[in-house]
């Protein structure tokens, strides 16, 4: 018989893609801060080319390391580690985000104390302690059209001009909330096992909102609570992309976005959500191709060619999931 203090409390997945370092950082975080949780920590590494696999093996020999032959995306590599977790509670940690003390044991606490909680989330930081978006609501084409005309920006403290982010909320309170950010989650297992793992066809971007609002349909809730501090970079492991230009203008990272964007909306808003994602950032681009095509300043022509190479990438990305409704072969 299995004794009960050799089963996790929480099993730790973390997905790694040529973040060696902080990955690094990241492990001996989790050694510091697991406490008295009874912890695994599992880590897929998603073919990397900087040795991420091979310093957890030689450094860090109690992780379970799994090494995928090809880039699964974050969906993909998150359900291999789902599959082998033992724990009564997932967490999903990025290889850039560092806990702070006792932020393991906060959230079993919080876990434990709510049993309609089916997904928890931290208080996103940066290393400078800025405050990142981390208590969010459902990405609709009504707060897609305030984000990008920059009324949610100008007007933060409105319910209704600042509601995608909750931007008007004390990020010092705890909420019951629509989606929390993967960089840091706690998520019941038998609540996963219930909803099923990550949707694949999301290869980045868009996959946690859709498990969220999953596990908001089965009926549990969904908590941020800031007491559960993590310090996130973020962004690190789309910086170490082989061959990509990482900018806002038309790259890869732009078109993966946007076909997530896409798939996301057709399955939960159907196909006129799609076609008012696609509008939207359309028409928004356009505005910025009139306002800036006739300026003398280099810098406004060339917001002009990355508004013009957005509307091409959204066109493409159109293309290639037929209106959001397959998803293109991955690796994308």
């Amino acid at each position: 018989m299995i004794q009960r203090e050799s089963i996790p409390q929480v099993s730790i997945v973390i997905v790694s893609f040529n973040t060696r370092d902080l990955l690094q950082e990241c492990l001996q975080c989790v050694e510091r801060s697991a406490g008295k949780v009874r912890q695994e920590t599992i880590v897929v590494d998603n073919a990397s080319r900087d040795g991420s696999a091979d310093m957890v093996a030689l450094q860090f020999p109690q992780v379970r390391l799994v090494r995928a032959a090809s880039n699964l995306g974050f969906a993909g590599a998150n359900n291999r580690g789902f599959e082998i977790a033992r724990g009564q509670y997932i967490v999903l940690l990025n290889s850039d985000a560092f806990l702070m003390p006792d932020a393991l044991a906060l959230a079993v606490m919080h876990m434990e104390d709510n049993s309609m909680a089916g997904v928890g989330g931290a208080r996103l930081v940066g290393r400078d302690h800025s405050w990142q978006p981390a208590a969010r609501m459902f990405p609709s084409p009504l707060k897609d059209l305030l984000m990008m005309s920059g009324l949610a920006a100008h007007y933060p403290h409105s319910h209704f001009f600042g509601r995608a982010d909750r931007t008007w909320a004390n990020p010092g309170t705890a909420a019951a909330v629509d989606w929390v950010p993967g960089a840091f989650s706690i998520i019941r297992k038998e609540v996963l096992d219930r909803v099923g793992y990550f949707d694949e066809r999301f290869f980045l971007y868009y996959e946690e909102v859709d498990l969220c609002r999953r596990i908001k349909d089965a009926g549990y809730q969904v908590w941020y609570w800031p007491d559960v501090r993590t310090v996130h970079l973020g962004g690190e492991s789309s910086k170490k992309i082989i061959g990509l230009e990482v900018s806002s203008s038309g790259t890869q990272l732009t078109l993966w976005r946007m076909r997530s964007e896409l798939l996301y909306y057709r399955k939960h808003h159907g196909a006129s959500g799609a076609w008012s994602a696609a509008l939207l950032e359309s028409w928004r681009d356009r505005l910025r191709v009139i306002r800036n095509a006739w300026s003398a300043d280099n810098s406004n022509r060339d917001k002009s060619l990355a508004a013009k190479n957005s509307i091409a990438t959204m066109k493409q990305a159109w293309r290639e999931t037929r209106g959001g409704t397959i998803s293109p072969p991955r690796p994308w």
